[in-house]
């Protein structure tokens, strides 16, 4: 096993905590007006609805509870996001200033297929499921 193979878990869990941090912070700040930019109106389509998705999908990733379904709709709100409100401006990502809405849509794609992996609330719970079952099969 190669120095870099060791890190892959640790390195999987941070780039999920980041990954959901970052997120979170988009709809913190279209929700509520944070970090310089106005709020925008949660019934107000899609801009409201997706900063919800941002909000609560980057913070479920980020603590690792729910991971894939949260990954799920952030991944499909986000190539919603630029195949409907970037693509129509330009073909590529950088012409349409969907780079975000592209990079968000594949990083949460790719933590569908990875799960929560390490340092995540979902692990905890499978764990304490696993060792709960343990003692009740023992006890019998």
């Amino acid at each position: 096993m190669n120095v870099l193979d060791r890190g892959r878990d640790q390195a999987l869990a941070l780039f999920r905590i980041v990954i959901g941090f970052l997120f979170a912070n988009h709809g913190l700040q279209s929700l509520f007006g944070l970090f310089g930019k106005s709020a925008v109106s949660i019934t107000s389509w899609p801009g409201g609805p997706a900063a919800l998705i941002e909000l609560v999908c980057g913070t479920l990733v980020c603590v690792g509870l729910a991971t894939r379904p949260a990954a799920i709709l952030a991944s499909g709100a986000m190539a919603y996001a630029y195949f409907v409100v970037h693509q129509p401006e330009g073909l590529l990502p950088i012409q349409n200033h969907g780079e975000a809405a592209a990079l968000y849509s594949w990083a949460f794609a790719l933590l569908i297929f990875t799960g929560p992996g390490a340092w995540s609330l979902d692990g905890y719970i499978a764990a304490q499921r696993q060792k709960d079952a343990s003692a009740a099969a023992q006890t019998v």
